[in-house]
This record gives C-alpha cells, structure tokens and sequence, in this order.
C-alpha cells in the first residue's frame, strides 16, 4: 500500500518530486494521477477529476505535453488504492480509500539543458508545479571505460576496521595501505531516498545509475499508486545509455543473487525489487511492456542465485533461463574453473550458486561450510564447492569486456553484495572479510588494467550505496569472557580506551581464542587457501577480538568471536513476527536486548555518508560532499552522454 496520498501527482510524485534533474536526451516516463480520498482526513468527495490538463514550459508559453513531447496524447487510466493514514489506523484497520484517474507518457526527453516547469491543473484551476532541471554537461567523451565498485553498506567506520584486522600496525602507524587508501581523490555522498531519510539497495542504486530518488524496493521508476508493479514510470540507467549511445559493453558483477537489487537496477523498472524473474528477463531482453530504450544483454552476467534460471516454481514464467542465454549465444559456465577456461570473445553468463554466493571466510578458511548445502547452480542438489571470487569475476569480466569492446569502450558495475548481507546479520568478520576482498580485488584490478594498457583510460570508483551504523569501540578478551558465569561478569572482558590493547589479527603467532561458535571441523585457523600476510587477517580467531557492534538490532546474545560453522543467526522465532535470542548463535556470550521491533531478525541501514573513492580520468569530479544523484550524473558527463538533440 502507498504510505502517503496527495491530491496530485505529477511527473511520478509532484509533491515530494517537485525538483528533479535530468541528463540531457535520457528517457524517461511521467505519470500524472489525480487522487479523491473517499474517506479519512483528506477526503473531497472520492471523484476525481478526469479533465486535468499537463504543460511543460521552458523561457516561454506552456506547452501541450503532448504536442510538446509530439507524442499522442495517453488515454486516461482509472483505479483506486487503499492505504493507512498513520498506525492507529493500521492497528484499527481502518484504511482510506483513494480513487484515481490518471494518465502515462512514455519514452520521453528533454534535449535543451535549463529549467524547465512542468505544471499539473486540475478541478477548475487548481495547479501543482514542478521545477525539473536538465543539466548543461559536455557531449564530450572524457574516458573510454568506467568501473563501480560497489561494496554494499559499506562506511568509512568498516574500512578502518578491515584495516585494522589485516594491516599491521608499528608505534600507531600501519605498515602497508589498503588500496582504497591509496586513491588521489576521496568523497562523500549522501544517501536519502524520496521517501525516507533512511535508504534501502533498490533505490539507491536507482539514484546511482539514473541520477533520480526513488522509492524503498523501487528498481529505475518512481513508484506510482497503480495495481501493476511494473508500469510505473520509468528513468533509463547509465548501463542503458551507454550501450544505446556508444554502443559499448556492459558488464554486472556480483556476490549477491544476481536478481538483488543492486545489480538489478541496471535494467529493470519495476516498484518492487521482489520481481526477481522479471529482473532476470530484462538482462537478457530488457524492457518489453512497454516501448523503451533498445537493449541488447550486457556482455557478462555473473553472480548467484540460480533458483531463477533453473526451470521451475522460482524461475520466470518456469522458463529455462541458461538455456534462454545460450539461445542468444552467451557462453554459460556454473563454475570458478569453466569460467576461467571460457573464451573472451563471448558474452558470458556465469552463476555460481543457488541465491548468494559463499562468504570469502568461507571459501578461503572455514571451507568446510561450503559442503552440504545443496546450492550447486546445476539444480542436481550438491555441493558449490568451486565458486568463484569477486576478484575472479572481475578480472574476467575485465578481459571480456575489454576484448569484445577495446575500440568503443566499456561500463563494468561489480559489487560486494555480502558486507551489507552479514551486517544484516551482524556477523561481523564475514563482513570484513567481504570488505577486504572488495579492496583485494580493487588492488588486482588496477594491476590487470595496466597490464592491459588500459588502466590510463579507465575511470575507477569505488563506493557504497548505503551504510550500517557499524563501529569499534575496544577489544574483548574472550577467554576471560567464556570463563565468567553471569552476563555482568562477562562484560567486565570489554577493554575500552588503552585497555583495548593492540589488534592480534595480524599477528600469526598471537594466543588463539577458545574453542566457540564452530563444529569441530572447523576449529583449526591455520588451514588458509591464500597467502597468510597478504592483506588479510593472518589469525580470524584471536584471543582478543574487537569490541564492535550496530547501532540497532534485534535481541541476541554477543561472545564476539568468529562463527567458524557458518555465518550467524542472532534470532530466532517460534511464532511469526516475534524473534528473540537465538543462544545457539553464541552461547558462551550474553544476552543484548535489542532496540528494533519484535518482527524483524537482523539489523537495519543507517543515516551515514558513504565513502566514494575515484582514480582516472575525471577523477576531479568526485571529491567533496554531494548527493548521490551526482555520481550517475559524474559518470555520464565523464562518458560524454549528453545529448542536445534526439
């Protein structure tokens, strides 16, 4: 149900989108919809008006949308919703009913950079105005190829403590750098939605790739108040225009099931990020409802979730998905060593497991938890034991994109899903361990690029599209922790300003931690598949840990030591809706009483900045503080993807 409702909506919400910004010639829908509430505080009568009337104007008279736009004019659509003015009325069920009339232009664009009004007038001359911007960038083409790096719910707080875990430190001073640490320009953007000042991954990286606020769970639209999740109005992303316009490769890489919203808002439009079979067609065939931008399937696709592309109950329309990519000729490989065997000349699509792909903890020193999960991408129920990283898919992806599109140039988003999946799950060391290989496979991406004498032609960002109220306040000794009895004698095992000592992470040789939180497969630390002292942890399971948590969680207990079995499960539910502790989860911790509502499990986004790191061409463009929006607008001015005419 829509949360608000207002008389008037205009170029998707007027009232909260009364200023919107534009690329110049990027696509985009409006919907115009008149609402009569039939009852609650704002209801007039519940008719509403069918004859209102759209203009646009820029430095003169109205225009006719439609004669402006030369489009026909849309047929008026009629629909009523239901929503809850506020929780008492929700606790009441007692909803207002709104009715709508209501009308869609499709597939429009401003060419003209300037301010442009749009206004709304309805009921015999009331008017709602919007002020729209197309902002004046350079056609000009500034760099051949960009790569985003997105580590998801990734803040500055998280980067200083990955650092802290894997870096060594002398006398205060770090002996080696994280490479992120090394990029000549940093920055910050703010993450606010339309709706809400706290961001989910569905509207965030809308704002990212189209330069538009959007909805929480709304994919490339501004969410309308319509029956079909589907229709609402649309903005074409950065992946569509750079492949309409310079007709170069695309590339979408990620940890997460490739359906997540992150990867998703690349080529969908949709309200609800949940519309994971459509999200999967519309890589392969893009947008075929209504009449959008041409596209034709970015050159690779690799990440988890085959439950959508295996036929059956949880693929789209129980369609054959791999089969639907190879009948478009991509090569399709389900594993780390078919992808490295497969050809670069080929679009790829490459998926690696059932819904998200393992933890880089997992995969590199608890391998154990990789057996018996029944998440092979085959659908034949075993094991995916040879999942690739993000490094691997990125320097794959790399060498597609680059032999397929050396002359026009290419985007690559690559994405590590899982720092934001296990702060959800406040499993913190998977976290950080996502983190390190998100700036591992920065390192190794710019090694590769210069290998390939392209990195002075490429643009890399590294940033996040939201964050997770994630901070070190000390260090927690956790033998003298599972030794107590009583949760108040165990927080006397809490350190706290130079009681926090040293980290021992990075220290090889430093007193292990008691056995905790593992199954006796996994009790040995030592065993790493990868080469101790290169940017990670050389001891995951130190006697003293660090004293870290989120700001907002459900009930759990805390012992602070890895969970060598497997990432973590803090509640748990014998009814629905109501969690409470889960003391599987740590039960040598303490019980922490939670802060968020009773219904949900794991913990929240917060209000934070992000970190945006930039080195290449245009680099220049991206320090400071600034919005969101700004950096889809940095990339398509870096891109020169203004367009003065159609």
């Amino acid at each position: 149900m829509p949360i608000k409702s207002d008389d008037a909506y205009l170029s998707l919400r007027l009232k909260e989108t009364c200023r919107a910004d534009f690329l110049a010639g990027q696509y985009f829908d409006i919907r115009l919809e008149v609402h009569a509430p039939i009852n609650g505080s704002e209801a007039n009568g519940g008719k509403p008006d069918p004859n209102f009337t759209f203009t646009i104007a820029k430095k003169g008279s109205p225009q006719n949308a439609s004669v402006y736009f030369n489009v026909p004019e849309p047929q008026l659509e009629r629909w009523n919703f239901t929503w809850y003015e506020d929780l008492f009325a929700r606790d009441n069920q007692k909803p207002s009913v709104v009715n709508v009339t209501a009308k869609a232009y499709r597939k429009v664009a401003l060419y003209e950079a300037g301010e442009y009004t749009a206004t709304l007038t309805y009921y015999n001359g009331t008017k709602t105005t919007a002020s729209w911007l197309v902002r004046d960038l350079a056609t000009v083409r500034k760099t051949k190829n960009i790569v985003l790096f997105i580590g998801d719910g990734m803040t500055t707080n998280m980067i200083t403590a990955a650092r802290l875990i894997a870096h060594r430190s002398v006398n205060g001073r770090y002996q080696t750098r994280m490479q992120m640490d090394q990029f000549p320009v940093v920055g910050h953007q703010m993450t606010h939605s339309l709706d809400s000042f706290i961001t989910d991954s569905a509207n965030s990286a809308t704002a990212l790739y189209s330069g538009h606020k959007s909805t929480v769970n709304a994919l490339g639209v501004y969410a309308d108040s319509s029956r079909s999740p589907t229709d609402d109005p649309k903005v074409e992303s950065i992946a569509e225009l750079f492949q309409r316009l310079t007709g170069g490769g695309v590339g979408i890489v990620s940890t997460a099931f490739i359906a997540d919203a992150t990867p998703a808002a690349l080529t969908a439009h949709t309200r609800q990020r949940s519309q994971y079979g459509q999200v999967v067609d519309s890589y392969l065939n893009g947008i075929t409802n209504y009449t959008w931008t041409n596209w034709t399937g970015p050159d690779v696709l690799f990440g988890g979730g085959a439950e959508q592309f295996i036929p059956g109950k949880t693929s789209f329309q129980g369609r054959d998905y791999y089969a639907a990519f190879a009948a478009k000729n991509y090569n399709v490989v389900l594993n780390n060593t078919a992808l490295q065997k497969t050809a670069n000349t080929t679009k790829t699509l490459g998926i690696f497991s059932v819904s998200n792909m393992a933890k880089w903890l997992d995969r590199n020193v608890y391998r154990n938890n990789l057996l018996g999960n029944k998440d092979s991408p085959d659908g034949k129920n075993g094991s995916a034991t040879d999942q690739p990283g993000l490094k691997e898919m990125t320097v794959k992806a790399i060498d597609i994109l680059q032999t397929r599109n050396h002359e026009k140039g290419w985007f690559l988003m690559s994405e590590a899903a899982s720092i934001d999946k296990q702060m959800h799950t406040l499993d913190y060391d998977r976290a950080l361990g996502e983190l390190l290989e998100l700036d591992d496979t920065v390192r190794a991406t710019i090694a590769h690029l210069d290998a390939l004498k392209t990195l002075n032609n490429t643009l890399i960002l590294v940033t996040a599209d939201h964050g997770h109220g994630f901070d070190v306040m000390g260090s927690v000794d956790t033998k003298y922790l599972n030794a107590q009895t009583t949760d108040r004698s165990k927080r006397d095992a809490i350190g706290t300003y130079r009681e926090s000592g040293l980290s021992q992470y990075t220290n090889p040789n430093s007193e292990p931690g008691p056995t905790s939180n593992s199954s006796s497969q996994n009790n040995h630390t030592s065993q790493f598949y990868y080469t101790n002292g290169t940017f990670f942890p050389a001891n995951w399971d130190p006697r003293y840990t660090l004293f870290s948590g989120v700001a907002a969680t459900p009930d759990r207990r805390e012992n602070y030591q890895v969970h060598k079995s497997g990432p973590r499960v803090p509640a748990t539910n014998s009814t629905p809706g109501d969690y409470y502790v889960n003391y599987k989860d740590a039960p040598t911790g303490f019980v922490v009483n939670g802060t968020l509502p009773v219904d949900l499990d794991q913990g929240v986004h917060s209000l934070t900045d992000v970190p945006v790191f930039a080195k290449g061409p245009c680099q220049e463009s991206f320090g400071g503080v600034y919005n969101n929006i700004d950096i889809f607008f940095a990339m398509a001015d870096c891109f020169g993807l203004a367009r003065d005419h159609e």
